[in-house]
């Protein structure tokens, strides 16, 4: 049983209201169901908020926490999953990413939150394979109880938070521009310009894109405030 730690009410912004719009027929996946919507990130942990605390699973069955896991210059967290065409879409490219900037000294995690009853391409069993494949060297955590997307206000897969060497919240946003179905290439160029500034010692751009992608599939009973039907 993974030991998670709750994090408090402490760094939230006042609420955003954030657009939802049913799926297209282009994105013909695993990610409908009869609550399924396309989501935009919440931005709600507020810009210098601390990362919340977490201690999860990794594909290896090892506990992983955000103090152990970033780098000299800070950590990413990243939640995605297995099944999602958003997070198909940037796959190559967020393996890419991880490789170049583990070299530079920042850290990067990627929690699976999904519910395994309702989406089992998002099992943990589905995990270690998964890694694989997409050739992620950073570790991929199971958020099974689903405290920590709750935690970090995380509302889409893919969702990006990125965190200085003090674990204060820097970035909240996209990975770039690039969406499936459009004529735009993978190039991360949002997180990688927030990443690169955190780096370099430069303030972090205020204007952050809200990243977009299919709903958390969260439990019966566990949908947060933010997730609409």
């Amino acid at each position: 049983m993974a030991k998670v730690i709750r994090a408090g009410e402490a760094g939230l912004s006042r609420r955003l209201e954030i657009p939802r719009f049913r799926h297209q027929s282009t994105f013909a996946t695993g990610c409908y169901s009869a609550r399924v919507v396309k989501t935009a990130s919440t931005q709600w942990l507020a810009p210098g908020a601390r990362a919340p605390d977490f201690a999860l699973p990794d594909t290896e069955g090892r506990l992983r926490r955000p103090a152990d896991l970033r780098g000299e210059h800070g950590l990413v967290v990243a939640f995605i999953c297995n099944h999602c065409p958003f997070v198909k879409h940037i796959r190559s490219g967020l393996a890419e990413f991880g490789r170049d900037y583990a070299a530079r000294g920042l850290g990067l995690v990627a929690i699976n939150s999904n519910d395994a009853a309702s989406h089992p391409d998002d099992a943990p069993g589905t995990m270690a394979a998964e890694r694989r494949s997409a050739g992620y060297t950073f570790p991929y955590l199971h958020d099974e109880s689903q405290a920590v997307a709750q935690a970090y206000r995380a509302a889409c897969t893919p969702d990006f938070f990125v965190f200085d060497r003090d674990l204060r919240l820097a970035y909240r946003g996209q990975f770039d521009d690039s969406r499936p179905g459009l004529d735009l290439p993978v190039t991360g160029a949002d997180l990688r310009a927030a990443c690169d500034a955190l780096i370099a010692g430069r303030p972090v751009g205020a204007a952050q894109k809200p990243s977009l992608g299919c709903n958390i599939k969260w439990k019966p009973g566990l949908e947060p405030a933010w997730f609409g039907g």
